[in-house]
């Protein structure tokens, strides 16, 4: 792992839901002390409106992102790659540290089912930084 600055890459089929909610969580709670990354397999066209409404109502503002598609790069830079969710569409990097964060899909789910999604991954993200740094 860097010795200077982790790097976090947060992987998903879609990048539209639970990598964009992890990736704006840990970029708020590790600040400059960790360089975070997210991609998708099959990027979506946009972030889910129910992400964009349950990062709002905690203070994070991510309408300005949009799904990106995984490039080998991001894997070769990333210490550390959360799978959430894509079992085999998610390509596997030699020599990387992974952890696989199952949990639900918020596609499609009112913001009602959103924020109990959002809450786990803030406590998973918690854990990670104060493992990394």
């Amino acid at each position: 792992m860097s010795t200077e600055r982790p790097e976090v890459l947060f992987l998903c089929i879609h990048n539209a839901g639970r990598s964009q909610m992890a990736a704006a969580l840990l970029r708020r709670q590790a600040g400059d002390r960790i360089t975070v990354t997210s991609a998708g397999t099959d990027p979506a066209d946009q972030v889910n409106p129910a992400v964009l409404e349950a990062l709002a109502e905690i203070g994070l503002d991510v309408s300005s992102e949009r799904p990106t598609r995984l490039l080998d790069e991001m894997a070769a830079q990333a210490d550390v790659i959360v799978t959430m969710g894509c079992g085999d569409a998610c390509p596997f990097y030699p020599g990387k540290r992974y952890l696989d964060w199952e949990l639900p899909d918020p596609a499609g789910k009112p913001i009602e089912e959103v924020r109990p999604i959002r809450d786990e991954i803030e406590r998973r993200v918690a854990a990670l930084v104060t493992e990394l740094v």
